[in-house]
């Protein structure tokens, strides 16, 4: 409930434009910068957000560092470069704008697949799946996130060790990616989830050009085509929503969990999670999460680097951030295993399940 209320007043106080880049201005002190437009003969300003930020900054090809420079120390030259090429290479921009600050620069084909729309299709649809429940959600400044658990689709990892069904919906209304449905498996142990890279539905925000106008801005509202458009789009996103759980792909995860529970790591522990580190670009304190976590199970498998990488996500700085370690312990569960540490098969432990083909071959 307190997610829907949030939803509705952002809903309240959003505002859509699309304008062409010659009616636009910024003008920056050490407060902050505005963004000044021309809208029907008239100038509005909203103040900047650190995302529109870096996207105006990645759209007129300035380096980022080099524009906080600017931003920090010289904060009329920043505006005369951004003015500059803001006349100089006009085009059509949709500018999404929260609490009278920008928080979106956008290309003119973005289309708008917004988060209350979303859970009004999706929040139905998981009341009426028997054993579901929300186990989290989070409306951040760029992503909605619902996490979803299905009680009843549950299988063993190890004895003792029980899995459940789930998904992840989310989105982002500032185009840091695409509308996602994607397989999630909770821990019981532990309270934690992995997020399989694997069956990942998505829905990019990309759609038709708005026509208009050259040298104009106007607001945007929901058009009817639109929003029939939109309603028929968010009609296949129930149908995925209601094939998410599905017990036979939830059964393929289970048996790579219990696949990995018989890799050994290919390098010690500390060795192991700087490696990880690299790959997936992990902070210090990340890395030192990780690694007593690994210490603190004794489990020196890929199934315990996968754990620990799913229990340090509950003490991430952020909810984004803790999402994206449930992403890393999926893709490592997916990672390709080196021959000479493929496992005997233990035929005891896998009686009834279908068996990987790397496995096959190793036993």
């Amino acid at each position: 409930m307190e997610l829907g209320k949030e939803l509705q007043r952002q809903r309240q106080n959003r505002q859509d434009f699309l304008a062409d880049t010659r009616t636009l201005e910024v003008e920056s002190n050490d407060y902050g910068s505005t963004l000044h437009m021309s809208l029907e003969g008239k100038t509005y300003g909203f103040g900047i957000g650190e995302l529109a930020h870096q996207q105006i900054a990645s759209r007129l090809n300035i380096p980022y560092r080099y524009y906080q420079k600017m931003q920090e120390e010289v904060p009329d030259l920043l505006d005369r470069n951004i003015n500059t090429w803001l006349e100089q290479k006009p085009e059509r921009r949709m500018i999404r704008v929260l609490d009278g600050k920008v928080r979106a620069f956008l290309s003119d084909r973005y289309r708008r697949l917004d988060n209350l729309e979303l859970c009004m299709a999706v929040l139905p649809v998981i009341q009426e799946m028997q054993g579901s429940q929300i186990e989290s959600c989070e409306v951040t400044p760029t992503h909605l996130y619902l996490k979803v658990v299905n009680r009843r689709v549950k299988a063993e990892v190890k004895v003792g060790d029980v899995v459940q069904a789930g998904f992840v919906v989310s989105n982002s209304e500032v185009g840091l990616g695409s509308l996602r449905v994607e397989p999630l498996v909770f821990r019981l142990v532990c309270k934690n989830g992995l997020i399989c890279k694997e069956l990942v539905q998505k829905k990019y925000h990309v759609g038709r050009q708005v026509n208009a106008s050259e040298e104009s801005a106007y607001e945007l509202y929901s058009e009817a085509t639109l929003a029939q458009d939109d309603k028929t789009f968010f009609m296949k996103v129930q149908d995925v929503v209601r094939a998410a759980v599905d017990e036979a792909k939830f059964m393929l995860t289970v048996n790579k969990l219990r696949e990995s529970t018989q890799i050994p790591l290919s390098h010690e522990p500390v060795k192991a999670v700087e490696l990880l580190a690299d790959k997936f670009q992990l902070s210090e304190n990340e890395r030192g999460d990780i690694l007593r976590q690994l210490f603190m199970s004794g489990d020196n498998s890929r199934y315990g680097l996968v754990n620990a990488v799913t229990s340090a996500s509950k003490i991430a700085k952020s909810y984004e951030r803790a999402t994206d370690l449930e992403r890393i312990g999926g893709e490592i569960l997916s990672l390709p295993v080196p021959r000479n540490l493929l496992p005997p098969i233990n035929q005891a432990q896998y009686q009834g399940f279908p068996i990987s083909n790397e496995l096959q071959r190793a036993g």
